[in-house]
């Protein structure tokens, strides 16, 4: 492994000094281009990450200033750099997605782009930071829906309705699952997923803790889909409404044990619902200490 750094490190200090020297125009570039790869590649077999994400940036400068032309190289330097820095250094790897990602948007490689936005949302997904996660998810599924890739884009968007009900942000969360619930009825493939899409619209509502808007919501909802109100998913977006209504915790938790108990809630669904169920207790509490 040291001697992979060793080369690495020898054909830096090549390339440097090609940057260093006279040249004619582009040329010196290109040759130091060269050397920098060779460096980068030895450094990744020594699996030295930080210095192989650091000499890929060189590389992509050096694309940058050899022709104006390079700039297709020059992002997938970029985010070569990225991927190396994506094992040591996660604000490094983002800064340089980030720099792959508008050369692309620059050079009208969306596509491109927006994979780059979704591997940014995910590096934040990964840190815990749900706030920049949205923003990039979002940025991704702009692109995406402009490239007409909607698979692509709906997964961006239900991340994004994820993150925002973890963050509290309710309506945010229900208005997305709503709006991929309705684009997906016109599509065989995804006309299947819209019940869940609906459930965890659902779900949302019931976390605002406002009866009156969920039985508003359930109505919608056999409306946009007429077989909704005959699912396993309706009957418990029901059963739990009527519970918050009553302020009745166990008739809650019957309800949703009864679903776990057929199909299993996931971690996301049963957080939220915890919620719920410690509102209902809340305001269970609140009147006792009343009487």
């Amino acid at each position: 492994m040291s001697d992979q750094i060793s080369k690495g490190l020898e054909f830096e200090k090549k390339a440097d000094k090609k940057l260093s020297g006279w040249g004619l125009f582009g040329s010196k570039y290109e040759d130091a281009g060269d050397l920098f790869e060779k460096a980068a590649n030895c450094y990744k077999l020594a699996k030295s990450w930080d210095q192989a994400g650091a000499v890929y940036v060189k590389l992509a400068q050096c694309y940058l200033k050899a022709n104006s032309e390079s700039k297709h190289e020059a992002a997938n330097a970029y985010a070569d750099a990225g991927h190396a820095y994506k094992k040591t250094n996660i604000k490094e790897c983002v800064a340089c997605l980030e720099q792959a990602l508008n050369l692309f948007m620059e050079i009208g490689r969306l596509s491109m782009s927006a994979r780059y936005a979704k591997e940014i949302a995910e590096s934040y997904e990964q840190e815990q930071n749900l706030e920049q996660a949205i923003a990039y998810y979002d940025k991704a599924a702009d692109l995406f829906q402009g490239e007409e890739v909607t698979t692509s884009a709906n997964q961006c968007k239900q991340k994004i309705a994820q993150f925002s009900a973890q963050l509290e942000q309710y309506q945010k969360a229900i208005e997305i699952y709503e709006g991929i619930a309705r684009q997906s009825l016109n599509n065989n493939l995804l006309k299947y997923g819209v019940r869940g899409h609906l459930l965890n619209a659902g779900i949302c509502q019931l976390c605002k803790g406002d009866v009156i808007a969920i039985t508003n919501a359930l109505d919608r909802y056999q409306e946009l889909d007429p077989t909704f109100s005959s699912t396993r998913e309706y009957r418990l977006l029901a059963d739990l409404a009527a519970a918050l209504d009553e302020e009745d915790v166990e008739k809650f938790t019957d309800a949703v044990k009864e679903f776990d108990s057929m199909t299993k809630l996931d971690e996301w669904k049963t957080t939220l619902l915890l919620r719920v169920k410690l509102l209902i207790k809340a305001k269970e509490d609140e009147e006792d200490d009343l009487t």
